[in-house]
């Protein structure tokens, strides 16, 4: 998550001056970048020894914890923002995951790769996985342990009772806003409760 332009146009959903928790922060790059262009402040939450050892050199507060575990340590609304930028294809619950999300923070901003790209589907017509930019691993090295596309989360979302109040999707830096479930490879939401 360190390209600016993505950075950008996921900050543009973030409440200027808004309370931050960044679950699976990588190195955090956003959570530094949404607290110098949007006065944000907050926590980053990261299970990797050497990507919470950055967050700290940027001076992002971080909490090593395993997401697994769930969110139970934070209260109902503890946050205005909850941030999964490509955590959630990592999670074995998902599900339980977008739930905690909701109940923990007032909105919920969520990226991650959409499997239903074009090139994705023209290399599974083609009879292997995609290895793209956006999904870089073989399918037996992958840290990925689901894929999900931009309408299987609109389904998701509303199975669990939350209200999009935006969705795009982002390629090679650029908001797709057209056919983003083909021509997007990210899909990029923002729900409510």
């Amino acid at each position: 998550m360190s390209d600016r332009s993505v950075m950008e146009s996921i900050a543009r959903l973030v409440p200027p001056g808004s309370r931050v928790l960044d679950l699976g922060c990588g190195d955090g790059a956003l959570l530094a970048h949404l607290k110098a262009t949007r006065a944000c402040t907050g926590y980053g939450v990261e299970i990797d020894d050497a990507k919470v050892l950055a967050c700290m050199k940027r001076g992002v507060n971080v909490l090593q914890l395993n997401l697994e575990g769930g969110l139970s340590m934070f209260g109902d609304d503890a946050f205005d923002v909850v941030l999964q930028i490509d955590t959630l294809q990592h999670l074995r619950n998902a599900q339980t995951m977008l739930r905690e999300t909701a109940r923990v923070g007032r909105i919920g901003i969520l990226a991650f790769p959409n499997f239903a790209h074009w090139p994705n589907r023209l290399a599974v017509l083609q009879g292997h996985m995609p290895v793209t930019k956006r999904l870089p691993y073989q399918w037996y090295d992958t840290p990925n342990i689901r894929v999900g596309t931009y309408r299987d989360f609109e389904v998701l979302a509303q199975r669990n009772g939350l209200t999009i109040e935006d969705s795009f999707g982002l390629h090679e830096g650029r908001e797709v806003r057209s056919w983003p479930n083909l021509m997007a490879s990210t899909a990029v939401f923002r729900v409510r409760k």
